[in-house]
């Protein structure tokens, strides 16, 4: 097939997403497609007159090492012209129709949450993962507990604060800070006091003007993937300081993920294989996903959130899940590519 691996884009998680893309890519090539890497915000960067061309002579694949810190996006935008406003490249949708399918390797704003998604499904174009109904209830962390909440799924308690009502004192303590709407623990803190509230929620404010604050729930951190139907083993991950921050979410060694977990009963290992498939169907999600928990001491289960295009690095724990099932990166991306193509035959 003739194949867009569509990363980048204008989002905290542009790196992480450029790392994902170049993998993808990479797979798919060895699977004996032909493939061209575009960035969904600066577009394809080499010259064709046929857009059918640039799978005959792919421009070099756009990569980035992924930093400590989330990239500076206002640097970014400035890059390309002040007339252009847009968030998407002016020709992603003339070379994506050039495609057989184009692969998301997006992650977090315009990628993830169902924006592009309702663009290509506007335009006829099939793609890999979710909807985009699905990709935006996911990434409303607001929306997808209640709905988490009415399938019976525990996940912890939570208020929406907005810059109007960030003079209240705590609603509860210790807490957690995030973006209503974001990935890759990008803005998130953990706050004990009043002061490190009061900078958690200056630190998330410059990402969202909206901020979900969580009830901080003790407890093993433990992710279980979702692929075509079925959940894979899950993965414990346990930083070596600190919580899953974005830093010890990709640098490397920072973190100690453990799968399979050598001392996870069965009981709860099903016990959270079940409640990823169920936050899976009540956030009708299709394809591929991973959901993100809480195990606490009394071995309650707690979902934080759910994750519809998550991370394909070397680093990710989507592609070590489903390694300990016995299923290798290039036929993963395969399983993804061929699951998306049965829901969206034209």
């Amino acid at each position: 097939m003739d194949i867009i691996v569509l990363c980048g884009g204008l989002s905290p998680e542009r790196d992480v997403s450029l790392k994902s893309g170049a993998m993808i890519a990479r797979a798919l090539r060895e699977n004996g497609h032909r493939v061209a890497v575009v960035d969904a915000f600066f577009g394809y960067t080499g010259e064709y007159t046929d857009p059918k061309e640039i799978f005959d002579c792919p421009c070099g694949d756009p990569e980035a090492e992924i930093a400590e810190n989330a990239p500076d996006l206002s640097a970014l935008a400035a890059l390309r012209s002040q007339k252009n406003r847009s968030r998407v490249a002016d020709d992603l949708l003339e070379v994506c129709r050039a495609a057989d399918m184009v692969f998301l390797g997006l992650h977090g704003a315009d990628g993830e949450d169902g924006r592009l998604q309702a663009m290509l499904d506007i335009a006829g174009i099939p793609y890999t993962g979710s909807g985009h109904l699905g990709s935006a209830i996911a990434m409303d962390k607001v929306t997808a507990k209640r709905l988490m909440r009415e399938a019976g799924v525990n996940t912890p308690e939570g208020v929406t604060v907005t810059r109007a009502t960030a003079h209240a004192p705590a609603p509860f303590l210790p807490c957690v800070v995030k973006p209503r709407s974001g990935g890759s623990s990008v803005g998130t803190s953990v706050a004990k006091t009043e002061g490190e509230y009061a900078d958690a929620l200056q630190l998330g404010f410059g990402y969202a003007d909206e901020l979900l604050v969580e009830r901080y729930i003790q407890g093993r951190e433990i992710d279980v993937g979702v692929l075509d139907g079925e959940a894979l083993p899950p993965i414990e991950i346990a930083p070596k300081s600190g919580f899953f921050d974005y830093k010890n979410k990709y640098q490397p060694g920072a973190a100690r993920e453990l799968c399979p977990i050598p001392d996870l009963p069965e009981a709860l290992d099903r016990a959270l294989r079940e409640t990823a498939l169920r936050v899976n169907d009540a956030l009708g999600l299709a394809v591929y996903a991973r959901m993100d928990f809480i195990v606490d001491r009394e071995n309650k289960i707690w979902c934080l959130e759910a994750n519809t295009l998550p991370g394909m690095t070397q680093t990710s724990l989507l592609p070590q899940e489903a390694q300990a099932a016995g299923i290798g990166y290039n036929e993963l991306c395969e399983r993804i590519l061929e699951a998306s193509r049965a829901i969206r035959t034209l």
